[in-house]
């Protein structure tokens, strides 16, 4: 008992440690593909907030089995580079043995990430998509700068050449307003001034001492100039105030769905195929049927001697009554086979999506298989090695999982095969690491045995 609660304190630290690394280099890296998305639009501190929030809730599932792997590696390593398994070994005993409070620990996690991954990943996920789509929408925050042209607000192009930061005014203004189909007007002022109004549902611009040129674009000899000492103009402002949408009116992809919902689809998408096929079948039948007909009323001793020989005025009737049928019969026979085909194609993303839901929280306790036999062959409990360890068997799970995905999508291998392969070849690896550990193999062992 002793020894298990030991075995266990050394590898609290490096989980943690190793869990939290991950989520941070996953941050990091949402953040530079998205900080653009984010900076620059006047957000609210709590919505940047609230995107970083729900997307810590993917790089969570991800980063666990990261963590597993990594204190594993450290812990079996420091172990054996202090000869502390030697000991323990000597005690009695075996690889299983001291592996085994880390296996319960596994399924622990396993259970854990499984119901994290089918009850709050697909919420989160779907929320921030939503929250991104209505940020995607907000225009960037409307500002007026010296001598540039700002074309955010619909329909209309604004020069100030000269802007008074501290009071807001302009100087030297010139509006292009393109709102009008029939015609183009352009407004000069000598200052002015621009706001939002309390609803930020309109942008109202002041302009004084200024005119108005109004020219006709279907009669371009029509040319009207205005004068004026004030002028007030009401734009709409569409987007500049963000708006968050109701997270229960969008769709929903096959990442946003728990596994009970997708089982729904899958349920409704074998009952869709099973409709096609009878229709398929029906049509089947009832070109049998008439064909048959065809042979009885024409007295001829086969439909291929009917094609290849229509030497009668009986057959040649045949013939074609049976080619109309045919040509009658291709078309619906070929949107049902294609309907069929699609909806086998739909059936498999979720099939796949399903299995991917228990793979990814299985590799919490497939990981211990590698990292515990892995750790005690390093010999060594530092963090190069065993980040550098934890690294190519977390990519061979990756392009694993994500290869088999794509073959499944691509009809080659099942869907159960496609969700699964990543656990199946890093479990393999793991428990022949593990037999092989546990047993005092060498390699020339190996390849002796092997031989023979």
């Amino acid at each position: 008992m002793l020894i298990s609660l030991y075995i266990l304190r050394l590898h609290i630290g490096p989980f943690f440690f190793g869990t939290f690394t991950v989520m941070f280099l996953f941050l990091l890296q949402f953040l530079m593909n998205n900080l653009d998305k984010l900076i620059g639009k006047g957000l609210d501190n709590a919505i940047i907030l609230q995107v970083i929030m729900l997307s810590l809730s993917w790089m969570i599932v991800l980063a666990i089995p990261m963590g597993v792997l990594f204190s594993t590696l450290m812990a079996f390593g420091s172990m054996s580079g202090a000869h502390e398994t030697t000991i323990i070994k000597s005690g009695g005993r075996s690889l299983w043995r001291m592996m085994m409070p880390i296996i319960f620990i596994g399924c622990g996690l396993f259970y854990g990430v499984y119901w994290f991954n089918d009850t709050i990943l697909p919420e989160s996920n779907h929320r921030f998509k939503i929250l991104m789509q209505d940020i995607q929408r907000k225009k960037p925050t409307f500002a007026i700068e010296s001598g540039r042209f700002v074309s955010q607000l619909e329909g209309y192009t604004i020069l100030a050449r000269k802007v008074d930061t501290a009071s807001g005014a302009m100087y030297g203004v010139t509006i292009y307003d393109n709102g009008f189909s029939t015609r183009t007007n352009v407004l000069s002022a000598d200052t002015g001034s621009i706001k939002f109004s309390s609803d930020y549902a309109r942008v109202i611009v002041t302009l004084h001492n200024g005119e108005v040129h109004q020219l006709q674009k279907q009669k371009r000899t029509d040319f009207r100039i205005m004068r004026f000492a004030k002028h007030v103009i009401s734009i709409a402002a569409r987007d500049f105030l963000f708006q968050q949408s109701d997270v229960n009116l969008g769709s929903r992809g096959d990442r946003e769905m728990s596994i009970a919902d997708m089982r729904a689809i899958v349920f409704e998408t074998d009952a869709s195929i099973n409709v096609t096929q009878k229709r398929i079948d029906t049509l089947m039948q009832d070109h049998y049927a008439e064909v048959m007909q065809a042979r009885i009323a024409g007295d001829s001793s086969g439909l291929t001697d009917v094609l290849q020989k229509p030497s009668k005025p009986n057959d040649i009737d045949i013939q074609k009554r049976v080619m109309n049928r045919l040509s009658m019969l291709r078309s619906p026979l070929e949107s049902d086979l294609f309907q069929a085909s699609e909806q086998q194609k739909k059936k498999k993303v979720y099939l796949v999506e399903i299995y991917k839901k228990y793979s990814i929280p299985c590799a919490c306790l497939v990981f211990v298989f590698i990292g515990c036999p892995l750790g005690m062959m390093s010999k060594r409990g530092n963090f190069g090695i065993s980040a550098a360890i934890s690294l190519i068997f977390y990519v061979i799970f990756w392009a694993c999982l994500i290869g088999g995905e794509k073959l499944a999508d691509r009809d080659l291998i099942s869907a159960e095969v496609g969700g699964w392969f990543g656990i199946y070849v890093t479990g393999f690896i793991g428990l022949a690491l593990t037999f092989i550990m546990n047993n005092e193999w060498s390699i020339k062992d190996i390849w002796l045995r092997f031989k023979h």
